[in-house]
Order: structure tokens, then C-alpha cells, then sequence
């Protein structure tokens, strides 16, 4: 709200980052409706970094660089979505290195969203990362109960359907994962109970979305599952992933679990610090880092990951 409120004063750059389907694209959107609601002149651009990096080799093609640089250099308020596919593309973050600069010494609003924090997007220049994180980082996580229950009443009143609420708690509570799969199961219960005439009930639903309420019950993994099973695999105790015991054979594996407990559980930083034994998300990154870095150049260490995580995911 601050930032739409009053933009290039308060948390600049917004760096908005999560899961898909948590709404990361509505926020960047909600954000230039209430900007120009409350200033209409101002200039807002809206634009993915993809379509960012076509209207440049564009621009280049058909001798327009200036002109391109002039709109996005001028705006007052620039929302770019998905960040992270900059990452491996020099000329293009060298291009947006000066249009961010431009941007922020004159004050002007920056939103980013992505699907990662920034110091996590590989094959991202240095300077880049330090810039995103210049302002507010936010980590966009999946709703709570409550949220999503109040998510599937307002949706339901925008689109003006009546379903029962026993229907409405039960995909609040087995659908968790993100908005967009929660709305779509809502959308998907109305048009049935639109076709029978009829409102269904909590077992109707259950076999309409049987494989919905699977797929979700598949993607919910938590952190504990991950500890006990990497503990297995490496022969370890599951006590070890929380103490602060540091020999080899004990680090690494409780590595390995926090790597994937950031790649599986969509948990920040923090929160998976906070599982193994109150450790800071610095330790966590580090962590992330080390992993990746070992696979890469450790083959049996790539395949063990890589079997951890499609037998944690089963």
C-alpha cells in the first residue's frame, strides 16, 4: 500500500518473491490500478522480463534504442514480472543495470516479483542483486487457513455463486499450495453444481476433485518428512538435523536437507533456519549454496540429491 501510496519514497526497489500461484502478478497489478486511481498521470509500465528483453532486441533491430530508453527510463512507476529470466543474459542486465539506476536516482518507482530470493538467481550479475536488495524483500508464502477461506468467500461473491460452506471449508482445508489451484477448484465445483441444478455436498466434491485434492496432497511436503528421510538415507540420527554437532558426515547431510527443504516446502529462509535448531537463514543460504555447488561437480553427490527429492516427492 505504501507503495502505491507514494511511489519512490518508501521501499524502493519492492522486491516481491514466492511460489507460483500465490499472486505475486495480481499484487504488481493491484499496484498500478490504485497508483493511477490516485494520480492519473502518472507513468506506469507493467511488463514481464521477458517481454522486457524482446521489446529491447527490438528496439536494436530497428535502430529505436533511445526511443525504448526513454520509455522505460521516464516512467514513473516500473512493475516487472518474473526477474529471474534475466539471469544468463549479459547484454540484457547490463541494459536494465542502467535503466534501474535511472529509475532509482530520480526517484521513481521499482516492483520486481521472482520466483526466488535475488541472491539465489543464478548467472545474475552481482551489482544486480545488491540493487534488488537495496529495498524491502518480501517473501510471498501460501495462505493460511483463514486467508484461504476469505479468499473462496470473496470469489465466490465476485462471481456470484452460492456453494455450501461445509464445500467452501473443505477446499479452504485441502488445497493449499496456492490461490490460482484454489480458485480453479471453486470455479470447477460451481459450473458442476451450475450443470446438476443442484448444490453438492463435501463427498460430491471429494470424487469431482479427487485428483485435484491428490496432486495436492503430493505437493504438500514438510520440512520434518525431508529431515527424516535424508537422516535414513545418509544413516544418521534424526536428532543431529537440529543439533549443532559439525563433522562431516553430519553437516553435510543436514545440507543436503535444508537444500531441499528450499526447493520442495516453498518455506522461507527463515522459517527452515527455525526447523533445524534455530539456525539463521544466512546459515540456510549458505547452505543452498554449498549443495548446489557440490552437485555440479560431484556426481555421486547430484545422483544421491536428485534421488532424495523424487523419493521425497512420491
Amino acid at each position: 500500500m505504501a507503495v502505491a501510496q507514494s511511489p519512490g519514497r518508501s521501499y524502493n526497489p519492492l522486491f516481491l518473491y514466492g511460489g507460483v500461484g500465490l499472486g505475486k502478478t495480481h499484487l504488481l497489478h493491484a499496484i498500478a490500478h490504485y497508483a493511477l486511481e490516485e494520480n492519473p498521470r502518472l507513468k506506469v509500465a507493467y511488463l514481464s522480463s521477458e517481454k522486457f528483453t524482446n521489446k529491447y532486441i527490438d528496439a536494436i533491430q530497428n535502430n529505436e534504442l533511445a526511443k525504448f530508453r526513454r520509455t522505460y527510463r521516464k516512467t514513473d512507476i516500473l512493475l516487472i514480472d518474473d526477474i529471474q529470466f534475466l539471469a544468463g543474459k549479459e547484454r540484457i542486465q547490463e541494459e536494465f543495470f542502467h535503466t534501474f539506476n535511472a529509475l532509482h536516482e530520480g526517484h521513481k518507482q521499482i516492483v520486481m516479483t521472482c520466483d526466488r530470493p535475488a541472491n539465489e538467481i543464478k548467472d545474475l550479475e552481482k551489482r544486480l542483486v545488491s540493487r534488488f536488495e537495496w529495498g524491502l524483500v518480501t517473501d510471498m508464502q501460501p495462505p493460511n487457513y483463514e486467508t484461504r477461506l476469505a479468499i473462496l468467500r470473496k470469489k465466490a461473491a465476485s462471481i456470484d455463486v452460492q456453494v455450501p460452506e461445509d464445500v467452501v471449508a473443505l477446499l479452504a482445508k485441502r488445497i493449499r499450495s496456492n490461490i490460482r489451484r484454489l480458485e480453479g477448484a471453486l470455479i470447477r465445483v460451481s459450473s458442476y453444481q451450475s450443470l446438476i441444478g443442484k448444490p453438492m455436498s463435501p463427498s460430491a466434491v471429494e470424487g469431482l476433485l479427487k485428483d485435484l485434492f491428490h496432486e495436492e496432497g503430493r505437493t504438500v511436503i514438510s520440512i520434518d518428512q525431508i529431515q527424516k528421510r535424508v537422516a535414513e538415507h545418509y544413516d544418521i540420527r534424526l536428532a543431529d538435523m537440529t543439533s549443532r554437532r559439525r563433522p562431516e558426515n553430519i553437516a553435510f547431510p543436514r545440507q543436503v536437507a535444508m537444500y531441499l527443504s528450499r526447493e520442495l516446502t516453498g518455506k522461507s529462509l527463515n522459517s527452515i533456519g527455525e526447523a533445524f535448531g534455530g539456525r539463521d537463514h544466512g546459515t540456510v543460504l549458505h547452505a543452498c549454496r554449498l549443495v548446489r555447488d557440490r552437485m555440479e561437480v560431484d556426481t555421486d553427490v547430484r545422483q544421491a540429491v536428485r534421488y532424495l527429492q523424487g523419493q521425497i516427492s512420491r
